[in-house]
């Protein structure tokens, strides 16, 4: 089934929003990488919930249980396995989903295809999966660090405000200085703002995350089936509210002639490199060792405080509100989500680059 994620360095997750706990088991990841817990569980709290105004205001701890594949605070080969504990569900706020379909939501897909469904808070289905994803992919990140590999992702755009500037432009360390995780403090202002004025009315708002991989060598990902991008943007529309996903000049590059869109190259200090990079660190497939950036889009959520028309189980038209805690807009805990996907798809490909490179 679909709860496994990855080549050689693979996640595969289990639970369900108000179940007992959410976890995963690490496979392929290679013995020695020192885990630093404490950064495990800085990269949770940045996910977690209730952290700002602007997310829902559901009080997860988002305490990470390592059960096994760690000792003496090294990986040791071996499955790594653990879990977090849901501490405060609040299911009888979802009473009203037990035979009735939130429209965009993957209640009636998940009814038709299964012919049953944990409708507490979306169960399966539910972002609060992503949780362990995350902690996948700070152990990817750590294992990343003696590559000197590094993954930056920020909020883009919220509805109509958008930065308009290369990412070159802005300070990185703006970004966890506000709540949508933004590096113009101006933007991020407007787009919090935006957000608050979102929520009071009962409805959502989406946005764009964009994401950047520095010092990515040369020959990472393969030429045909399992392209480095393709890659990537699996990884992007595996999580939740995600409806698109662009690298390099992406859509936008349709109105350049090629003459403005190939990367001429050069050589620099002894090296290969491109003048300019169009194409997003990746070309024929296979990172260049150029900046890797993309653009993953994300809808509004489909929850709604507000009546929408739907049906319910029996195929009935009906009028539903939901209630309960919810996100008007799920960018800002969904920076960290990225960057998680990100360095678990690049750590795996590293490891796919050792396994085919020659002796």
């Amino acid at each position: 089934m679909s709860n496994t994620f990855g080549n050689i360095f693979c996640l595969t997750t289990f639970g369900e929003s108000h179940g007992i706990a959410i976890g995963g088991v690490i496979d392929g990841c290679p013995a020695g990488i020192t885990v630093d817990t404490s950064f495990v569980q800085q990269e949770l709290n940045r996910r977690r919930p209730g952290q700002s105004a602007i997310v829902t205001p559901r009080q997860e701890a988002d305490e990470v249980e390592f059960l096994s594949g760690i000792f003496e605070g090294k990986t040791t080969g071996t499955p790594i396995g653990f879990i977090i504990r849901n501490s405060d569900q609040h299911s009888s706020d979802y009473e009203n989903l037990r035979t009735t379909y939130r429209p965009s939501h993957a209640d009636y897909t998940y009814q038709t295809k299964y012919g049953i469904r944990d409708y507490r808070g979306g169960g399966r289905s539910s972002a609060r999966e992503t949780a362990v994803r995350i902690v996948g992919g700070a152990i990817a990140k750590l294992a990343l660090q003696s590559l000197n590999v590094q993954i930056t992702a920020f909020t883009s755009q919220i509805g109509h405000i958008r930065l308009t500037e290369p990412y070159q432009a802005y300070d990185f360390s703006l970004i966890e200085t506000n709540p949508v995780r933004c590096p113009d403090p101006n933007a991020a202002e407007q787009m919090e703002n935006l957000i608050r004025d979102v929520r009071k009315t009962g409805d959502t708002i989406g946005g764009i995350i964009t994401c950047v991989a520095r010092n990515v060598p040369t020959g990472w990902g393969e030429p045909i089936y399992n392209k480095l991008h393709a890659a990537l943007g699996n990884a992007m529309l595996s999580i939740n509210a995600v409806k698109g996903f662009d690298y390099g000049n992406g859509f936008e590059g349709v109105s350049l002639r090629g003459s403005e869109s190939n990367d001429e190259f050069v050589m620099r200090e002894g090296e290969v490199v491109t003048m300019t990079n169009h194409s997003g660190g990746i070309q024929g497939g296979i990172s260049n060792g150029q900046d890797i950036y993309f653009r993953t889009v994300f809808k509004p959520v489909a929850t709604l405080l507000q009546n929408q028309h739907t049906i319910n189980s029996l195929g009935e038209e009906t009028i539903i509100k939901a209630r309960g805690r919810h996100d008007p807009c799920v960018l800002p805990r969904a920076v960290p989500i990225v960057e998680a996907m990100t360095a678990m798809t690049l750590f795996d490909f590293y490891l796919l680059a050792k396994a085919s490179s020659p002796m």
